[in-house]
């Protein structure tokens, strides 16, 4: 009848059995051969957010909530002077959640700030989308010994729309919001670099 015929047509044939076992049997071997290959690895990563080290030790957020974070220097009245205080906010939270340790570290930043067009109107040659890039060159000093253990440079680049080249306020608005993503961005990129050196002495 019907039906037999259709519940045999779904068991597999002699000859499909033997390509399609083999096929198993192949991803089946490759996956052992990535877990023994995974397996002396293992050990060596340790959770971001783990409330102790492998080793025992104290967790990289408790280690991360005892830097101090300098004031971080912009002149008066410039462009960067808001940017510095929006950016050490956010490492403070960043970093310590907003309730701070004893410190053992101080956090030194500098900061620097451009703007490139990206998308120029060929009317108006002004504008339409541009680029915003933050730098920051920063070092981790060590209280104890007053030596810097980290010393790096990071950056935070974000694009904005420029909303009709009337609107002055709505385009002070984009760059700020601008602003204020880069300095997230840089703030994630300081914090990441920071627990590296917590998790891998370097």
């Amino acid at each position: 009848m019907w039906w037999l015929d259709r519940t045999g047509l779904s068991r597999p044939t002699p000859d499909r059995a033997g390509p399609h076992r083999r096929a198993v049997l192949a991803r089946g071997a490759r996956s052992l051969v990535v877990l023994a290959l995974a397996a002396p690895l293992a050990g060596c990563f340790q959770p971001l957010y783990g409330s102790r080290t492998l080793d025992g030790g104290p967790a990289v957020n408790a280690s991360l909530s005892q830097i101090d974070v300098a004031q971080i220097p912009a002149g008066n009245s410039t462009p960067e002077a808001r940017i510095a205080v929006e950016l050490r906010n956010q490492l403070v939270f960043g970093l310590s959640g907003g309730n701070p340790a004893p410190p053992t570290h101080r956090l030194d930043i500098r900061i620097s700030s451009t703007r490139t067009s990206v998308i120029v109107d060929t009317t108006t040659a002004l504008a339409n989308v541009e680029n915003y890039r933050l730098t920051a060159s920063f070092s981790l000093v060590d209280l104890q010994t007053g030596k810097p253990v980290v010393t790096d440079t990071a950056f935070g680049q974000v694009s904005y729309d420029i909303p009709g080249q009337q609107q002055r306020f709505a385009r002070q608005r984009a760059l700020r919001d601008a602003e204020n993503r880069a300095a997230g961005v840089m703030a994630e990129t300081i914090r990441n670099r920071l627990a590296s050196y917590f998790v891998a002495g370097t």
